[in-house]
C-alpha cells in the first residue's frame, strides 16, 4: 500500500512539473513577444506586431523583419522549441508587386477592408505607397508618414521593382491649385480626373499653355500650366517661411472637417496640420498624438509671446493620477495671439478676449505648444523623399 501511494505521489509531482515548465515556457515566450512589441512596434498605426504563441506554434503577421529575428534568435538562445508559422509581409501572394501610386486626387484609406469602415486617412495623387498585404478588392498599404490602413484596388496602381523605378526616374510635375482639373484636350474638353494641391502626375510633353500628363494608372490628359509647377522648381520654392505657412493655411479657410481627410477637399485637425507643412515640403506624423512627440516643447504655460507662426499647439485632457495625458486636437499658431485650426471647419481661433474670434473653449483645453519647423528627423523630413 506504501508502495502504490509512493508511485501516484511521483507521478503526480512529475505531472506537476511538466504543467509547470510549460507554463512557465509560455510565460517566457509571451513575455519575449510582448518586449519585442513595446521596443518595435509601440504604435500599431505605424507598424504591425500581431504574434501569439499557440501550443509551441508562433503565428501571426509583422510587417518587422529584424523584430521577427531578434524574436527567433531569443527563442533559439533560450533552448526554446517552436514552430515558425508567422506570415512576413509584403505577402508571398502579391508576386512582387509590394509598391503602389495613388491615381485619385484624394485615395480613402479606411480602418478596415470595406468601404463602410472608419476614414483612417488619405493620400493624394501621385503619393508611393508600400503594399502589404491584399484581402478581397482591398490592400493594406503604409503611408510615407508610415500610416498602416486599406485602400481600395480602384484607387491605387500596383507597382513592381522596376515599374515604380521607371515612375521615379520620369520628369514630374506638382498641382499647386487648391482644386484643379485634368481634361482630354487643351481646349478644355472632357474631364478626366480632378486634382488637389499636392497631387503628383508625369509630363509627357508640353504646349504654349498646357502639360500633357500621365496618371499613375496609364490615364493622360492635360492641364493648364497655371495649375502646375515642375517637381524640382515646386520643391525650391517651398520654404517653411511665416508667409508661406499663413497662406498655405488661409487658402483653407471654410475647407469643412472631416476625420481621416487630409486634403484640401476636408480635414480632420491633424490632417490639416499635416496638408499645410505637405504643401510647403515637409512631411510630418498623421496623428495629434504622433505629432505631440516631435520637435522643441516651447511652452506649457500659455506665455504667447514664446510662440512663433508653424508652432503647432495641441489641446486635449492633462494628466491625471492613474491617467495619462490625452491629446486630441492640434492647431497652428499664426500670430497676434491667434492660431488656425480645423474644428467644424478650417477657421481662425485667438486667445485675446477682446478679439472677435476668441476661444474660450480650446484655450480652457490647451495642452502645450511644439516647434517642428525646419527639423529633421525620423519621423519629419522633405517631400523630395517621395519621389526617390
Amino acid at each position: 500500500m506504501k508502495n502504490m501511494f509512493t508511485r501516484i505521489l511521483c507521478v503526480g509531482v512529475m505531472v506537476f512539473s511538466f504543467g509547470c515548465q510549460g507554463d512557465t515556457t509560455d510565460d517566457s515566450v509571451n513575455a519575449i513577444i510582448s518586449d519585442l512589441k513595446a521596443a518595435h512596434a509601440p504604435d500599431k498605426r505605424v507598424a504591425m506586431w500581431d504574434i501569439s504563441w499557440v501550443d509551441g506554434v508562433l503565428i501571426g503577421e509583422t510587417n518587422l523583419p529584424e523584430a521577427h529575428r531578434e524574436l527567433i534568435t531569443k527563442l533559439s538562445d533560450r533552448g526554446i522549441d517552436y514552430t515558425d508559422s508567422i506570415q512576413l509581409l509584403p505577402a508571398a501572394e502579391l508576386a512582387g508587386n509590394i509598391h503602389a501610386l495613388v491615381t485619385l486626387s484624394v485615395a480613402n484609406i479606411r480602418s478596415e477592408p470595406k468601404h463602410s469602415a472608419e476614414l483612417a486617412t488619405q493620400a493624394l495623387m501621385g503619393t508611393p505607397l508600400n503594399v502589404l498585404k491584399k484581402e478581397g478588392s482591398w490592400y493594406l498599404v503604409q503611408t510615407p508618414e508610415g500610416y498602416i490602413s486599406w485602400v481600395d484596388a480602384a484607387g491605387i496602381a500596383l507597382k513592381n521593382e522596376s515599374t515604380m523605378g521607371e515612375w521615379t526616374a520620369a520628369e514630374k510635375l506638382v498641382s499647386t491649385e487648391m482644386i484643379g482639373a485634368i481634361y482630354d484636350s487643351p481646349s478644355s474638353g472632357q474631364m478626366i480626373s480632378d486634382l488637389t494641391a499636392g497631387n503628383i502626375l508625369v509630363k509627357l510633353e508640353e504646349t504654349a499653355s498646357h502639360f500633357g500628363v500621365l496618371i499613375p494608372d496609364g490615364r493622360k490628359g492635360y492641364v493648364s500650366k497655371d495649375e502646375v509647377l515642375p517637381f524640382g522648381e515646386w520643391l525650391a520654392s517651398r520654404e517653411l517661411s511665416d508667409d508661406n505657412l499663413i497662406r498655405t493655411a488661409k487658402d483653407m479657410m471654410g475647407v469643412p472637417y472631416l476625420w481621416g481627410g487630409t486634403s484640401p477637399k476636408g480635414v480632420d485637425c491633424s490632417g490639416f496640420t499635416k496638408t499645410i507643412y505637405f504643401l510647403n515640403g515637409m512631411i510630418i506624423p498623421r496623428d495629434a498624438s504622433q505629432q505631440v512627440h516631435e520637435g522643441d516643447e516651447v511652452d506649457v504655460s500659455k506665455n504667447w509671446e514664446n510662440l512663433e507662426v508653424g508652432d503647432l499647439l495641441f489641446f486635449g485632457v492633462p494628466a491625471e493620477e492613474g491617467k495619462p495625458e490625452r491629446v486630441i486636437h492640434v492647431g497652428m499658431w499664426i500670430g497676434h495671439n491667434s492660431f488656425i485650426h480645423s474644428r467644424g471647419r478650417v477657421r481662425i481661433s485667438s486667445f485675446d478676449p477682446e478679439d472677435e474670434n476668441y476661444d474660450a473653449y480650446e484655450l480652457d483645453r490647451y495642452l502645450r505648444t511644439k516647434r517642428i519647423r525646419n527639423k529633421q528627423t525620423a519621423h519629419l523630413w522633405s517631400v523630395d523623399r517621395l519621389i526617390q
